[in-house]
């Protein structure tokens, strides 16, 4: 039975494994513990929202969502930064439920809506547009990095 939590301090031991993997998944070093650090900040400085799946009692995906405001509409909206599931966890639908809890979160928060940026080799594309995520061709999309980033 598949059920999606929000994330808290009592679920960092089952979300920690999969936050790391989902950084590999990225091409990042695996750190079990840069990761804790980084999810505990998060979630007590309330700078995130997690929403943890779980089929059985493992866990098996999550969704990361950061809150930021647009100065054109005046409207606070989400950054749907990290969603992940794990290899044999996927073609479930187990994406497509986190991503429905993320909008359904959004609507109960009042905010604009959400926004991604995925890889345009990313297969998760075909879900984003199942789901009515619209393409943006309108903007490029630059990023400045400082010295010390990697």
């Amino acid at each position: 039975m598949l059920k999606v939590v929000r994330a808290g301090h009592e679920h960092l031991e089952a979300l920690i494994p999969l936050f790391d993997a989902y950084r590999v998944f990225y091409e990042q070093v695996s750190d079990l513990n840069a990761a804790k650090s980084f999810l505990v900040n998060r979630i007590a400085k309330n700078e995130s929202v997690i929403f943890l799946a779980y089929d059985s009692n493992t866990a098996v995906g999550f969704v990361q969502l950061y809150a930021t405001f647009s100065s054109v509409s005046l409207e606070p909206f989400y950054i749907l930064n990290d969603l992940y599931v794990t290899d044999k966890f996927r073609g479930k639908g187990i994406g497509e439920k986190l991503l429905k809890k993320a909008k359904s979160h959004c609507i109960a928060m009042n905010y604009k809506g959400l926004a991604l940026e995925t890889a345009k080799e990313n297969p998760a594309q075909n879900l984003y547009q199942k789901l009515n995520w619209e393409k943006d061709v309108d903007f490029l999309h630059y990023f400045w990095k400082t010295s010390k980033s990697k």
